[in-house]
């Protein structure tokens, strides 16, 4: 059975989807007591409620479970960021990677997956294709990225000294249902909710203004759960770091456009002006390793989304 940490969050509900969809059964790992959701309740999931930063807990789920390989969602960053005594706050982050590749040492675990983000890229070129091999800068804007980079060096060196095959996931920006974030980083997921609610988007959260020809690397969430599955399934990986994204640049002016092939009088229009920077994740890697290839453009995505709002769900 493959563990998930963070299996019922957003990104961790539609990997194990995706796992269940390569056969195999799943361990979720949640702090909080929880239960099996309809949509995944087939027999092959089950859910545990353990803190992946007491060792003790993460422990005991191994023993009731044959664990042959982790998936760790779950954030290994102090967060919300001011909310606990800045030292002990690094030190239980920190900690719950440390105990995940611990127990898949002495669970004779092959690999483990960790998710790393498109931030760690921050400060290079907002132009082309970002290469997993693109030296990084030592400094982030943020406290997310800062520790996916620490997390990514203490991966690597707990890789070559335990033997267990730790793999980070550099994801990129993800969205689809059951996103909770909304207009935290880009302004999609907005547009699409304002689309659906038949009101404009409400765009404040963001760090500045959007503009139509803002661009990001877009990856609907099914396609970065079935990437992770392909990851964590390979027979054979030949790196260590690998994007997961849609391989291309998105711009708001194209989101607008396949919202309004769906909702033609929806009120998303947003003006032009924005720098427009072309960026995006190169997935070679990732294409050359698993086989892997996006299943939804932007089209395809929208649609698939507005209607899952439109089915009556929140978010």
């Amino acid at each position: 059975m493959i563990l998930v940490t963070g299996g019922l969050g957003f990104i961790g509900s539609h990997t194990t989807r995706a796992l269940l969809d390569q056969g195999e059964g799943c361990v979720l790992v949640q702090r909080r007591p929880a239960e099996v959701p309809a949509d995944l309740a087939d027999g092959r999931v089950v859910v545990e409620q353990a803190d992946i930063t007491d060792l003790a807990a993460l422990r005991a789920v191994g023993a009731r479970h044959g664990i042959t390989g982790i998936v760790h969602l779950a954030g290994s960053m102090p967060w919300p960021p001011g909310s606990g005594e800045p030292v002990d706050a690094t030190r239980t982050a920190l900690g719950g990677l440390l105990n995940i590749v611990q127990a898949a040492q002495e669970w004779g675990v092959a690999r483990v997956g960790v998710a790393s983000t498109i931030g760690v890229y921050s400060g290079l070129p907002d132009e082309g294709p970002l290469r997993e091999d693109a030296p990084l800068p030592m400094t982030s804007p943020h406290v997310i990225p800062a520790f996916k980079k620490i997390g990514e060096l203490l991966a690597d060196h707990l890789s070559g000294a335990t033997g267990v095959d730790v793999v980070n996931y550099r994801l990129s920006a993800i969205w689809g249902p059951g996103d909770p974030h909304g207009a935290l980083f880009f302004a999609a997921p907005e547009l699409v909710h304002a689309a659906a609610r038949g009101t404009e988007p409400d765009l404040s959260t963001l760090h500045g203004p959007a503009h139509a020809e803002d661009s990001v690397d877009l990856c609907y969430v099914k396609d970065c759960a079935r990437a992770i599955a392909l990851l964590q399934l390979a027979d054979r990986l030949d790196h260590r770091t690998y994007n997961v994204a849609s391989g291309r640049a998105t711009s708001n002016a194209e989101v607008i456009a396949a919202i309004k092939e769906v909702v033609p009088d929806a009120r998303v229009d947003l003006p032009t002006g924005g720098t427009g920077g072309r960026a995006y994740l190169d997935i070679t890697r990732l294409r050359q390793d698993t086989g892997y290839e996006p299943a939804h453009d932007t089209g395809r995505a929208v649609a698939d989304y507005l209607a899952w709002l439109r089915a009556g769900n929140a978010r």
